[in-house]
């Protein structure tokens, strides 16, 4: 399995609506693409720093994806910066409890 993790600044404020937004909008869309096994939505509410984790079932996937990605990730409000975009491998996946 692979991941890509993207990391955000914006506004305190606006987590709310970038969390509903990401959940009717952005989670429908990823359904869609070929390959996607889930995504994580991380905030800080005190900084607004947020970091979305999608994963995908390869190496693959993930790079097909690539151009679509980009365009849902710049959907994202005015005030919101891109800080990063990284690729990885996933090592460990266990969800316990």
């Amino acid at each position: 399995m692979y991941a890509r993790v993207s990391t955000f600044l914006g506004p305190p404020a606006d987590l709310d609506r970038g969390v509903k937004e990401a959940q009717e909008e952005v989670v429908p869309k990823l359904r869609e693409l070929e390959g996607c096994k889930g995504i994580y939505l991380l905030v800080d509410r005190a900084s607004g720093r947020h970091v979305a984790i999608t994963l995908w079932e390869s190496e693959e996937a993930l790079r097909a994806t690539e151009e679509r990605a980009t365009q849902l990730r710049q959907q994202g409000g005015p005030q919101e910066v891109i800080l990063s975009v990284e690729r990885y491998e996933v090592a460990v996946s266990e969800l316990i409890g």
